[in-house]
């Protein structure tokens, strides 16, 4: 989450800026996230899309399960009505993809999308879609976020939601239909309705709860949904499809009768995945498997992109199959327009979100799912089955990866003195060693928030700033599992200063 202070000025209270991170802005709610700034986000686009002549295209908004999302989207929307544009408003509850699927199909100037992702349940957040369907780029939020703290003091002007609805100027859509045909175009939904198998789909309570079962009704396929019930506290973990949150799905697959799970986040753009035997596939994993799957099963050969979080396998793989593969920093406000610039086949990052060439420009988890569903089924009819025996080859091909994040939290208040000390320490005396280890490589982050060292086998350690939450995550991929919590712990050691 990004810290903020008070803007300087005389006069009338400051009011605070809004700063959007790796993907998009968030807050507490009813701290500083409230419906006033809410509205100041929403003036953001608006203007921006005046400006940019685009308004008589109209704006999508969606909203997550989180609390009063739907709210807070009608008074987003109310604003873009004020400004004469009309609105494309979510019928229910979407996932995040959602938004950008509409602006695609419907040739919309961009999307707003209501939600914090896999943040805390006292969150929430405000998402921008591009024109292109990607998460908006730097250079767009830059000018929102300018734009916002030009008219910081002044209220946004609204026209009342119902009036607007009234007057035809809002559209209630339900992107479902849609949805389904546009994924039928390049996954093969009929095949994979039919395959003979049992998954569990863990939502996290979110917004993506029913759309797997939605999309596989009908066949042979035997699909069980847990946590589809809307929670805005969320069972009191966060939705995030990572250990120790969906350890109550590991525990069910462990006891047997399901070949496969699959995972989605709270607003259902991050996919994961975990094996008959309940044991978790980790993000990483999945990035390699989606490449491998698009490289050695559907044959294509267009670049790759991943952040610089994500894992080597990316380049082992790119080396094996003689394609392209572009690094960017965090975020997937980099990611997709790296994806567009260089006609790549997919993009990905560490936290489980991957976007496709063939679909969107944008994280689908819903769509990673279904394709690495499709991914266990060819290599079953490869002798390759269970879906444990499939990661297995998957690693002789790629190479080991263990895996593992920590995230060190912090008070909101001491947040930005921690930071502002681990930057000066690390960059003007960097360690030289880790865990026994000599540093071979190192860089700092392109985008000022981080570092990375090598050791000689080609494990890593990184030490990064969040941008949406008071924490600093430590990320360690290794060639064993000991070298991995070994570098972990001398990463942990360097941000509490005990190194």
């Amino acid at each position: 989450m990004t810290e903020q202070t008070a803007a300087p000025g005389a006069g009338a209270a400051a009011v605070p800026p809004i700063v959007f991170g790796t993907d998009g802005w968030r807050a507490r709610i009813a701290d500083e996230y409230t419906y006033d700034n809410v509205r100041r986000c929403a003036e953001g686009v608006a203007r921006y899309v005046v400006e940019q002549g685009t308004a008589a295209k109209g704006v999508m908004v969606g909203y997550d399960r989180r609390f009063a999302s739907e709210y807070f989207a009608q008074a987003a929307a109310e604003v873009l009505l004020a400004f004469d544009i009309p609105v494309l408003f979510a019928a229910q509850p979407i996932p995040t993809q959602m938004t950008s699927y509409e602006v695609v199909a419907r040739g919309a100037a961009t999307a707003i999308m209501i939600t914090a992702s896999h943040n805390p349940w006292t969150d929430n957040g405000f998402k921008v879609k591009s024109p292109s369907g990607a998460a908006a780029g730097p250079e767009i939020l830059a000018v929102l976020e300018r734009t916002i703290s030009e008219h910081a003091g002044e209220q946004p002007p609204r026209r009342p939601f119902a009036d607007a609805e009234a007057a035809g100027l809002v559209e209630r859509v339900d992107p479902f239909d849609g949805y389904r045909e546009y994924v039928a175009r390049t996954l093969d939904l009929e095949r994979l309705r039919d395959a003979d198998v049992s998954v569990l789909v863990e939502p996290l309570y979110g917004s993506g709860a029913g759309w797997i079962p939605r999309l596989l009704a009908g066949g042979r396929i035997r699909v069980r949904e847990i946590h589809s019930e809307r929670n805005p506290y969320f069972g009191g973990i966060n939705p995030e499809p990572i250990r120790p949150n969906i350890d109550e799905a590991l525990g069910i697959l462990a006891g047997g009768g399901y070949d496969l799970g699959l995972l989605l986040d709270g607003d259902a753009d991050r996919a994961g995945a975990a094996d008959e035997r309940g044991r978790f596939i980790h993000q990483l994993q999945v990035m390699g498997l989606l490449m491998y799957y698009m490289l050695e099963h559907r044959g294509l050969r267009e670049p790759v992109v991943y952040t610089v979080n994500e894992t080597s396998m990316v380049e082992r793989l790119g080396q094996r199959y003689a394609v392209p593969v572009h690094e960017t920093p965090v975020g997937f406000k980099y990611v997709g327009p790296t994806m567009i610039e260089t006609g790549a086949m997919m993009g990905g990052e560490e936290s489980g979100g991957y976007g496709f060439g063939m679909h969107l420009p944008e994280r689908d988890g819903i769509y990673a799912d279904l394709m690495l569903l499709d991914l266990f089924l060819r290599e079953r009819e490869q002798g390759r089955w269970p879906v444990s025996r499939a990661v297995a080859h998957f690693h002789e091909i790629a190479g080991p990866s263990f895996y593992l994040r920590t995230d060190v939290h912090l008070e909101r208040a001491t947040y930005p003195a921690v930071k502002e000390r681990l930057w000066r320490e690390l960059t003007a005396q960097p360690p030289t060693e880790l865990d026994g280890d000599a540093i071979v490589r190192s860089t700092t982050l392109t985008t000022n928030d981080g570092f990375k060292w090598w050791t000689p086998d080609g494990s890593w350690l990184l030490v990064r700033f969040s941008g949406t939450e008071p924490l600093v995550r430590i990320y360690a991929e290794a060639t064993s599992a000991g070298k991995r919590d070994g570098l972990l712990t001398a990463g942990e050691r360097i941000v509490r200063g005990t190194a």
